[in-house]
C-alpha cells in the first residue's frame, strides 16, 4: 500500500501536486471537464488542512515548446470557479521562472497557483533531473493524483519524488484499489471484456487476464483478427495482419487454462465505413467479401449480456463497434447497459469505454471509471506504474 495524503501532516507546508488536466478542448474552450472535477477531493482537503497548493500538469502533446494552443489558462479559469477561490495563474514558456518560483514562495495556507504546462519543457518527458529539482524547489511535499500519466516516467511524475516526501492523492488511490483488487483478488465470477481496434494494443493484457479471469469476451475491430486466426473470412473488415498468430495463441492459452473466451456469434455489416451505408447481420461464419464488420450482433449482445449479468467482478476496456456512428451504436449500448444492470463490481478501464458509458448516460451507474486509458491498461497487464512506484509505502 502506498501512503496517501491521510498519512502526512500539510498544515502549513507547501504542497506541489501533479493532476491529469489533459482535458479536450474546442475553439479554446474545455468540452468535457471530468479530469478537473475528479482531482476536486484532493485539493479540497489539501486546503482544508492548511496546505498552500502549487498545482501542476500537461495538455496535449506540445512538443517541449510553449505552445499557447495548449496553454492552462481556461483549467486555471475552470478550476478557480469550482473551488470558489481564485487560483493564481502565471504563464511563463519556461513553467518555473524567478516570477514563478517568487509566487510560489509567497503563497499562504488556503491559497492555490496553477503552474503553466510542464510539457511545454522537453525536459518534462525526459525526466530530466534538473528540471525535477526545480519543480521540487518551491514545495515540501509532493502529491501525485495523476493516474492518466501515471505510467509514464516524466520529471513531474516520477522524478521529483527523489527529492521531497512522496504520497498520492484520492484519484491514485481509488484507481490502485478498484484495479488492483479486480486483478489480485476479485469477487468471482470475472468477467473482461475486450473491444478497440488493434490486437496488439491489447495482447500483453490478454495474456495477463487469462491467468486471472473466468471469461473474456472479444469485441470490436480486433475481433476480426482472432476470426482470421480460426480460418473465417472478414471481407473487408479490420484486420491487424501481423497479430493473426499472436490471436491464434490466447485461443490456445484460453483452452489449456480453462478460461472460456467468447467472440462475437454475429456481427452487423456495411459496404462501408459510413453511418448512412446499408447495414445487415450476419453470422460470423457468413461474412461476404464485400461488406466489412461495423458491431456486434444481436445474438452477440444477448450471450455477452448474460455473461455480465452474472458476473460478481467485470472490467471493460474498448468499444464493441463504430459506437461514434449512431447506427453502428447499439452493440457498445447494450453491453453498457448490461453493465449498469450488473449487481457486481463494475470497472471501466478509461479511453473510449469511459467516453461511451459517459455518452450513454450510464456512468453513474458503474462502480468506478478510470481516469486513465493507457494507464489502466498497463496496470491490468501486470506492470508497475512508474508514478506509482515512486510513492511511499505505508
Amino acid at each position: 500500500m502506498k501512503k496517501t495524503v491521510r498519512d502526512i501532516d500539510v498544515k502549513g507546508r507547501k504542497v506541489i501536486e501533479r493532476c491529469d488536466f489533459n482535458v479536450p478542448m474546442a475553439d479554446g474552450k474545455i468540452t468535457d471537464d471530468t479530469r478537473i472535477t475528479s482531482s476536486l477531493p484532493t485539493i479540497n482537503y489539501l486546503l482544508d488542512q492548511g496546505a498552500a497548493v502549487i498545482l501542476m500538469s500537461h495538455m496535449g502533446r506540445p512538443k517541449g515548446k510553449a505552445d499557447m494552443n495548449y496553454t492552462l489558462k481556461p483549467v486555471a479559469d475552470r478550476l478557480s470557479a469550482l473551488l470558489g477561490r481564485q487560483v493564481m495563474f502565471i504563464s511563463s514558456p519556461d513553467v518555473v521562472d524567478d516570477r514563478v518560483k517568487a509566487a510560489a514562495a509567497a503563497l499562504k495556507p488556503g491559497q492555490v497557483m496553477l503552474l503553466e504546462n510542464v510539457r511545454f519543457r522537453k525536459e518534462e518527458t525526459d525526466n530530466d533531473p534538473e528540471f525535477a529539482k526545480e519543480l521540487a524547489s518551491m514545495a515540501d511535499i509532493y502529491v501525485n493524483d495523476a493516474f492518466g500519466t501515471a505510467h509514464r516516467a516524466h520529471a513531474s511524475t516520477a522524478g521529483i519524488a527523489s527529492y521531497l516526501p512522496s504520497v498520492s492523492g484520492f484519484l491514485i488511490e481509488k484507481e490502485i484499489r478498484f484495479l488492483g483488487d479486480a486483478v489480485n483478488d476479485p469477487a468471482r465470477p470475472f468477467v473482461a471484456i475486450m473491444g478497440g481496434a488493434k490486437v496488439s494494443d491489447k495482447i500483453p493484457v490478454i495474456e495477463n487476464l487469462l491467468t486471472k479471469v473466468d471469461t473474456i469476451m472479444i469485441g470490436g475491430g480486433m475481433a476480426y483478427t482472432f476470426f482470421k486466426a480460426m480460418g473465417l473470412e472478414i471481407g473487408t473488415s479490420i484486420l491487424d495482419e501481423e497479430s493473426i498468430g499472436l490471436a491464434g495463441d490466447l485461443l490456445e492459452k484460453a483452452e489449456k487454462s480453462g478460461v472460456k473466451m467468447l467472440l462475437p456469434a454475429d456481427v452487423v455489416c456495411a459496404g462501408e465505413f459510413s453511418n448512412d451505408a446499408p447495414a445487415r447481420i450476419c453470422s460470423r461464419e457468413d461474412i461476404p467479401a464485400d461488406m466489412m464488420g461495423m458491431d456486434i450482433g444481436p445474438e452477440t449482445v444477448r450471450i455477452y449480456s448474460a455473461e455480465i449479468e452474472k458476473a460478481s467482478t467485470v472490467v471493460w476496456n474498448g468499444p464493441m463497434g463504430v459506437f461514434e456512428m449512431e447506427n453502428f451504436a447499439r452493440g457498445t449500448r447494450s453491453i453498457a447497459e448490461a453493465l449498469s444492470r450488473c449487481s457486481g463490481v463494475t470497472i471501466i478501464g478509461g479511453g473510449d469505454s469511459a467516453a461511451a458509458v459517459e455518452h450513454f448516460g450510464l456512468a453513474g451507474k458503474m462502480t468506478h471509471i478510470s481516469t486513465g486509458g493507457g494507464a489502466s491498461l498497463e496496470f491490468l497487464e501486470g506492470k508497475e506504474l512508474p508514478g506509482v512506484a515512486v510513492l511511499e509505502d505505508k
